[in-house]
């Protein structure tokens, strides 16, 4: 399908699915609250509060935001979790032309010869290496990479091996060589081991990374998986997930992996040992039966492979995005709409444990209310945060261990620090303070970020 063109709306938009069922909200209420399997109908009529009336009732709202609660607090228990990480995304070259993102820059702006200058940034292995290693030192023990699809990206110099063998690469596989640019990135690999710093938890390499990382071969994803692992790469991030329904995904990313695209490589790297996340990004032009759709299909993929972690709702920022530029949208979800996800995630994926809620995209006060709707982590520390900024966010790139404990304890929860598979966890005691992390190799306690009160020491 084309790109939309401006003045087009989601009403324009004539999609096959729509949120019409012949269940009742309260037999799926019902079902929900007795803990039994849910379907697709069950969802809709969750999400939307029923079917047969329009907008969102607010009674039924808090009915299904309390069913999450309760099996919140029955599969986890009352443990806020979050994780001492660093983002370090390498390059925001791209020519996938995604149109809810504003993280990207033509790839062309970043050639040597390129007439004007680039607003982006490509950073070089050694780049991401030091700092990695600042984060490590500091105390942080999960990095976090997701970057575009630079055209001089490769798996290995195998990879560019065969891509320089193509008679026209950049058009048949998006090649062009890293000499073409000012800055090499390296390849998927060295970035990888770069970032593999002092057992460092490196949690990178989404489906589509995976999908440019094997683009004009005929390698399996569990083969670039594996080769990754090798390097240094612990666990991959579900993201580029969207919404997995593919007549959503030919509006706002026709330029992007289908979904049966998205979830073989999803199975290959489960395949490869690696662990995985999965998330959702809603709010734009999709209805609630794709969302509905979308759960079932995450929740299909873990009865496969049990391979996921955390399911992470992502609220479309919609600011200084082409779909809100071109007139598609007006705006993103309602707060009712992001609680209801959430709860009906909580609700939907019954083999799934750990159902994250985001600071970045809600800010404090919804984030903390999402924690009695169904989610239980409360993402990470980040240090820098580049892609929903970029998209008009506004709710900062750093969050301290303070943070944290003064906002899980404000709502009567306990704070534990993870690791990023959730396998070791640290209750914090409250009881003083400052507070900073203990599970990495270099964690101590010591705060991430100095007081801006206290003078620097000579090993800051």
């Amino acid at each position: 399908m084309d790109q939309p063109s401006p003045g087009v709306t989601a009403d324009d938009l004539a999609f096959r699915h729509q949120p019409e069922t012949d269940q009742s909200f309260e037999n799926a209420l019902a079902k929900a609250r007795d803990g039994g399997r849910l379907t697709v109908d069950d969802a809709v009529e969750l999400l939307t509060t029923g079917t047969e009336t329009d907008g969102l009732d607010p009674a039924r709202t808090e009915a299904v935001l309390t069913a999450a609660d309760h099996r919140r607090r029955e599969e986890v228990g009352e443990e806020v979790t979050f994780v001492a990480n660093l983002n370090n995304n390498v390059t925001t070259a791209c020519n996938t032309g995604c149109l809810f993102c504003n993280f990207k820059d033509t790839a062309s702006t970043f050639e040597t010869d390129s007439e004007g200058t680039t607003r982006g940034f490509t950073k070089t292995p050694a780049e991401s290496r030091e700092i990695v290693r600042d984060g490590v030192e500091r105390g942080i023990y999960e990095v976090c990479s997701v970057s575009g699809l630079h055209p001089a990206f490769a798996l290995d110099a195998e990879h560019h091996e065969v891509l320089r063998g193509y008679d026209a690469p950049a058009r048949e596989v998006n090649y062009k060589p890293p000499a073409v640019y000012e800055t090499d990135p390296g390849t998927y690999v060295e970035q990888i081991e770069a970032m593999a710093v002092d057992g460092v938890h490196v949690h990178s390499m989404t489906p589509e990374e995976a999908y440019h990382a094997r683009r004009g071969t005929d390698w399996s994803y569990r083969e670039v998986y594996e080769r990754l692992a090798d390097a240094g790469l612990d666990s991959a991030p579900g993201t580029a997930a969207e919404i997995l329904v593919d007549e959503v995904r030919d509006v706002i990313c026709p330029g992007k992996i289908d979904t049966e695209g998205w979830l073989a490589a999803m199975e290959g790297a489960v395949a490869a040992g690696l662990d995985v996340t999965a998330t959702i990004m809603y709010g734009h032009v999709e209805n609630e039966y794709h969302r509905a759709l979308h759960l079932e299909r995450i929740r299909d993929l873990q009865d496969r492979t049990g391979g996921i972690t955390e399911f992470v709702p992502l609220s479309f920022v919609h600011e200084r995005t082409p779909l809100y530029e071109q007139g598609v949208v007006s705006g993103g979800a309602t707060d009712r709409e992001d609680k209801l996800l959430i709860a009906v995630s909580r609700l939907f994926l019954d083999n799934v444990d750990n159902i994250q809620t985001s600071w970045v995209k809600y800010g404090d006060e919804k984030a903390l209310e999402t924690l009695s709707c169904g989610a239980n982590d409360f993402m990470g520390t980040i240090l820098s945060e580049e892609i929903t900024s970029r998209a008009g966010g506004e709710y900062g790139e750093f969050r301290s261990f303070d943070d944290y404990v003064d906002l899980i304890r404000s709502v009567g929860r306990r704070p534990v620090e993870r690791s990023t598979d959730y396998r070791h966890r640290r209750e914090i005691d409250t009881d003083g303070g400052p507070y900073g992390p203990r599970l990495g190799p270099h964690a101590d306690g010591t705060p991430l970020l100095a007081d801006e009160a206290t003078p620097p020491t000579a090993d800051d």
